[in-house]
């Protein structure tokens, strides 16, 4: 664990002084996959993640990072960054190799797909965790964890035969230093700083009742819909008066083009209970007015169809207007 200076984190951070008001994304990550179809050819691809935000892509072709975001590269200098460059192109071509040398050794056969995640996480005080894991075709063989290497169960003793070889790679104990406990700190300082207006924005939630497949005779499905907010945390359940429905399912999040965020709840409940009950959703945006919507009221997905139709029909009455104005001024020449 790497404990940064905390007078650090305030000038980065202003107004984090209080630990317990920082809120937003705290993980930097590249997730990296490289397929090897044989002993000489191979190929990889790496993204970069803030949390759940991709803000980086790689050009394998030019070995260079695309910055997705105008922030993206936090306060890094062009020379910075090309170093960090000639750090990742090392290692990709260190890994591509060993894997290839060493792939009937530890029993691997192609076609091989290897998976990785390696970042850094801030915590509450200004202390930053790094993690590392690599996988084979999705299962997890070995992580390592406060410079440990930790085989998976999973795969016997050949994780542990990885993770010895790992442990004495020298080359390897270099860079993860370099990039984990020294760059990734930093960055992740850099672009939290340099994205605080974006990041740190409030999106409000749109909501929306509907019926779902009907789970059954004379039962309902209630589904409430909530779109368009930002940050991520949410909070959204079926009540009845003040209760909570504990039949609430939740879909997973999922994210808008927009990088906002969607959430689905759903109730299975009789016919006839379904009066009465209601959506309740919290989110920091709403600065405490919870959006409650009751079932059997005109919802606001209602209020969009009637924004959507009313608009359009005007379009269509001011065509419909042009068109006899223009007849009957070509009638009267």
């Amino acid at each position: 664990m790497l404990l940064l200076p905390f007078q650090l984190l305030a000038v980065l951070l202003p107004g984090a002084d209080n630990e317990d008001d920082f809120q937003g994304p705290t993980s930097l990550h590249v997730i990296w996959i490289s397929s090897f179809a044989n002993r000489t050819w191979a190929q990889s691809q790496l993204s970069g993640w803030l949390d759940d935000l991709q803000i980086h892509s790689w050009d394998s072709d030019s070995g260079t990072i695309i910055f997705l975001k105008p922030w993206s590269k936090g306060n890094f200098s062009e020379e910075k960054v090309a170093e960090l460059e000639e750090l990742i192109q090392i290692q990709l071509r260190r890994f591509i190799r060993d894997v290839q040398a060493h792939a009937s050794e530890f029993q691997l056969e192609y076609p091989i797909e290897i998976q990785g995640i390696a970042g850094c996480e801030l915590h509450s005080g200004g202390s930053i965790v790094n993690f590392f894991s690599l996988a084979i075709e999705g299962l997890e063989f070995m992580k390592l964890v406060n410079d440990t290497c930790i085989p998976s169960p999973e795969w016997g003793r050949r994780a542990q035969q990885i993770c010895t070889r790992v442990m004495e790679y020298h080359a390897f104990d270099v860079t993860w230093k370099k990039l984990l406990l020294e760059t990734c700190p930093l960055f992740l300082l850099s672009v939290l700083d340099a994205g605080k207006a974006e990041l740190q924005r409030q999106g409000k939630p749109e909501a929306w009742l509907s019926s779902g497949p009907s789970p059954g005779p004379g039962r309902l499905l209630l589904v409430c819909h909530v779109s368009g907010f930002y940050p991520k945390p949410v909070w959204v359940m079926w009540m009845q008066g003040e209760q909570e429905q504990p039949g609430t399912q939740h879909s997973d999040l999922l994210p808008n083009a927009d990088w906002t965020w969607y959430l689905r709840a759903t109730l299975d409940v009789e016919s006839r209970e379904a009066a009465g009950l209601s959506c309740r959703v919290k989110h920091s945006s709403l600065e405490g007015q919870d959006i409650v919507l009751y079932w059997g009221q005109p919802t606001s997905i209602a209020l969009i169809c009637l924004a959507v139709l009313v608009p359009s029909f005007i379009l269509l009455l001011c065509f419909a207007l042009c068109y006899i104005k223009r007849r009957s001024y070509h009638n009267t020449t």
